[in-house]
């Protein structure tokens, strides 16, 4: 007979086993308090916001540019209204006066305050920014962000679109506009917003592109939201760190272009102050008179200044690829 053969012996058990009472006691010692700690992670979890706030703190040009915007938006706001002149007030005992107590910044060929008229200007310039930015920013972004979402056919035509009307210079479809709409303030917000959405609307679309095949978004639409509930209440909201970045750089140029329109007479006429038309009137005295002249170009430069320093503070804050 064949011997038989065991496939799975057993195991013989240990001679040796030790129980609970056998255990030293200073193997159950508790950990000193130091070596609690050194595994603890003493940086604070921040979120998104909470980062991009604290790096804007730390960018002191950036800051420096928000307190000059406050500043600038107190003085459009409040001196018109507690100033004892009014932009259009004319006053002939006291033409081409120079800078004094009792006008900061002179006067002008009919006794004009110029310190009210630019302050009167800051609120011309900064609401066509602030405005034109806005209108923009919700324009292009739900332009870009359908085009980006959908895809196909209509992101080719949609984007198409933009390339060929974004291939003339702004500066013609405003001044075309302007023509029909007339020289006033309405008419410059139109001309702006019908031709500044472009570049929010490319950045859009950049954004959703790269969103959109997230799990995040994958989730919310498992869970029955529409394509556009989608859209609008997941991927926008999570693209918005750089839509932001690009429509604060519209603000200074929006700003710039209605200065620029009214300097060479086709923005803003007389006898509204536009930091333009105060350019244009100072230069013709600027021979006698320069600080007709001074003022108004400092005004702008300084607003572009802090609005760019405040830009590129946001870009540094928000853009996820820049954090550390």
């Amino acid at each position: 007979m064949s011997k038989k053969i065991d496939m799975f012996p057993e195991i013989p058990k240990a001679k040796y086993t030790m129980s609970d009472t056998d255990i030293p006691a200073e193997m159950f010692e508790p950990l000193p308090e130091e070596e609690k700690l050194s595994e603890q992670i003493n940086r604070p979890s921040l979120s998104y916001w909470q980062n991009a706030r604290m790096k804007m703190k730390k960018d002191r040009l950036a800051m420096i540019g928000i307190v000059f915007m406050i500043i600038l938006m107190m003085i459009a706001v409040f001196v018109p209204v507690v100033s004892p002149y009014t932009y259009d007030g004319e006053d002939y005992d006291a033409i081409y006066e120079s800078p004094s107590l009792e006008h900061l910044m002179g006067t002008d060929q009919f006794g004009r305050d110029q310190f009210t008229r630019i302050a009167y200007g800051a609120r011309i310039s900064l609401t066509i920014g602030i405005v034109a930015a806005a209108v923009c920013m919700v324009i292009g972004s739900l332009f870009g962000g359908i085009s980006g979402f959908f895809g196909g056919k209509a992101d080719m035509l949609m984007m198409r679109f933009v390339d060929v009307f974004a291939s003339v210079p702004s500066l013609l479809y405003i001044i075309l506009l302007m023509m029909f709409l007339g020289h006033n303030l309405k008419s410059i917000l139109i001309a702006l917003c019908a031709t500044y959405w472009f570049s929010t609307a490319r950045q859009t679309r950049g954004q959703i592109l790269s969103l959109k095949n997230q799990d995040f978004a994958l989730a919310a639409k498992v869970t029955g939201e529409t394509d556009l509930q989608v859209l609008i209440r997941h991927l926008i909201p999570n693209a918005i760190g750089p839509i932001i970045v690009t429509v604060t750089f519209l603000v200074p140029s929006a700003i710039f272009e209605e200065a620029f329109l009214s300097f060479i007479g086709i923005g803003i006429t007389v006898p509204i102050a536009s930091w333009g038309t105060l350019a244009n009137d100072g230069m013709k005295e600027m021979g006698m008179h320069p600080y007709l002249m001074l003022y108004p170009a400092l005004a702008i430069s300084l607003t572009m200044f802090a609005l760019n320093f405040i830009g590129d503070g946001l870009r540094d804050a928000l853009d996820s690829r820049l954090r550390k």
